[in-house]
């Protein structure tokens, strides 16, 4: 079996060594090299990724940040110059802490530390049962976020507002943040009442008290109308 690895720094010269150490292990296979969060989350997402090797300091999100939306990688490898963000690291359950520069043995020590756990993992995992198909609630869905799933009941819910690879959930009393792609929850909503109007917007069409040709108002907040949106807009709201 190959174990799929990605890596993620911001230094070129660390991917270079990182990638070459990969490479000279027959049982791994490198899938992707990162410099920053956004572009991990894309490789994430269009990639099967066994063991993750990544830096604390990118330039843009903290690589602890990303490690706790990772929670589908069974194996997360710290790599970075800096010693005090260790004690963290563990909290996120990851599987080593490298510190720069990185001796081969260091790398080799921990790739075996990980292989060990990824089969310890899967060994735990029952067969696979038949899927049962989604249960289509009417009135709420469930998000997860912060390691915990939560109900968002779409009465309550006035608009998700799109930020590169997160989305917020603009709630009547608080906001959830959370790794979702507003496309996939246009699909999800009820179409009878939420709208997507912009690239970056959702609203629900129950909170919409005004509107023109370039925003609709939800009370006091104005969310802007994209440009290849005005149509359907201003159709479904006449």
């Amino acid at each position: 079996m190959k174990y799929n690895v990605l890596i993620v720094d911001d230094e070129a010269l660390a991917r270079k060594l990182l990638s070459a150490y990969v490479e000279k292990d027959e049982r791994l296979a490198l899938v992707g090299m990162c410099a920053t969060a956004s572009e991990a989350f894309a490789a994430i997402r269009n990639n099967h990724v066994d063991i993750l090797l990544l830096d604390i300091h990118l330039p843009d999100t903290n690589g602890l940040d990303l490690a706790r939306t990772c929670k589908n990688i069974p194996v997360i490898i710290f790599t970075t110059a800096y010693s005090e963000h260790a004690l963290e690291s563990y909290s996120l359950d990851a599987t080593d802490y490298l510190l720069k520069p990185i001796s081969p043995e260091r790398f080799k020590t921990a790739i075996e530390k990980g292989i060990r756990r990824f089969s310890q993992e899967t060994a735990t995992v029952p067969a696979a049962e038949p899927v049962a198909e989604p249960v289509e609630f009417e009135d709420y869905m469930m998000v997860k976020a912060d390691y915990k799933l939560n109900r968002i009941n779409f009465n309550e819910l006035k608009y998700i507002e799109g930020q590169h690879e997160y989305v917020t959930f603009h709630l009547k009393e608080r906001k959830i943040t959370a790794l979702y792609s507003l496309k996939k929850l246009e699909e999800q909503l009820p179409e009878k009442n939420f709208m997507r109007v912009h690239k970056s917007y959702i609203v629900n069409l129950n909170y919409v008290t005004q509107s023109d040709t370039s925003n609709v108002l939800l009370d006091d907040i104005s969310i802007p109308i994209g440009g290849s949106y005005k149509d359907i807009v201003k159709s479904r709201l006449k």
